[in-house]
């Protein structure tokens, strides 16, 4: 029962900082002419985040079902 409550306190501390990390101040650091790999570096950034918040919400589930 414990661990369902840890794991449900992180799930909420990603999706904070998802919200911070999506969030106008940071996006305008990295809204510049500027490419990766020939893809603008605010597109980068932001599938990097969401595909970075896919994995950690993935391995909270995860490691909560064993």
């Amino acid at each position: 029962m414990m661990r369902k409550g840890l794991a449900g306190q992180r799930l909420v501390a990603v999706f904070i900082a998802g919200l911070l990390l999506l969030n106008y101040p940071l996006l305008s650091l990295f809204d510049r002419p500027l490419s990766v790999f020939g893809l603008p570096l605010l597109h980068v950034y932001l599938f990097g985040v969401w595909l970075g918040l896919v994995m950690v919400v993935a391995w909270i589930v995860e490691r909560g079902a064993r």
